[in-house]
């Protein structure tokens, strides 16, 4: 489905990010990590077979130049580049009384500024190819929990991003996925196991947590060519949880 295409996916040494690089790899693609800890550097290559379609490129998503810099080498590498994918991410769920400023900050410039450099940037080379862009959201979005202001407002605000690059990057293609919990245990390389109870899986209305492969697999999808008539959407997938009422 992607073979010779080039797909380039921020935040992508481990989590949902790693599994997204895994599956389009599979596919046939090129893909470059464009990820800021390069401690992953080698885990998420051996991860991936250290096939010689995948590169990793040290990249502070919310620096500006290093964006630019990874956009370039994405595009130089094959020659063509066919899709983003901003996946990168932080929150500081301090309580608004005791988060600064500056914590502020630092949380948008990563997960909203990072996919605004990322369009920026990759605008010219994607029109070339017909590509597309895809930024990750979160049901968080949608609702919230106490003290997640600046992760909420920043994945909310990629919601608005995605139809309006939708608008003007056409007929480069825009949409965004909002994710609900997702177990990355298996895509992590610390060894963490997240301990799960039933009801963890059966407060969810399809009866269970969410996985990586979940969201990797409506990823490949929207920048896929089978997607073609789809721009400016947000597709959440939290197994139904946004939808049920709960009363406590």
């Amino acid at each position: 489905m992607f073979t010779n295409k080039t797909v380039l996916i921020t935040g992508a040494g481990q989590g949902i990010g790693l599994c997204i690089a895994y599956c389009f790899l599979q596919a046939g693609a090129h893909v470059v990590l464009a990820e800021k800890n390069e401690q992953l550097r080698d885990p998420a290559l051996k991860r991936l077979g250290n096939a010689p379609r995948a590169r990793f490129v040290p990249t502070d998503i919310a620096v500006e130049n290093e964006v630019e810099s990874a956009i370039q080498k994405a595009q130089q590498w094959t020659g063509r580049l066919d899709a983003v994918i901003h996946n990168a991410a932080i929150a500081d769920n301090r309580p608004i009384e005791q988060l600064t400023y500056r914590q502020w900050q630092e949380v948008l410039n990563t997960n909203l500024s990072g996919a605004f450099l990322c369009a920026k940037y990759a605008a010219a080379s994607l029109k070339e190819t017909n590509g597309s862009i895809l930024l990750m959201a979160s049901t968080r979005a949608l609702m919230s929990e106490p003290h997640t202001e600046a992760y909420s407002a920043s994945k909310a605000a990629l919601v608005g991003l995605t139809h309006a690059l939708a608008m003007s990057l056409a007929p480069v293609r825009v949409n965004c996925i909002s994710p609900g919990w997702i177990v990355t245990d298996h895509w992590r390389h610390d060894g963490v196991v997240t301990p799960l109870t039933t009801q963890d899986h059966t407060q969810h209305p399809v009866g269970r947590v969410g996985r990586p492969e979940d969201i990797a697999e409506m990823a490949m999808y929207l920048c896929s060519g089978k997607a073609g008539f789809i721009t400016g959407q947000n597709i959440v997938i939290d197994g139904g949880m946004i939808k049920k009422m709960i009363y406590c």
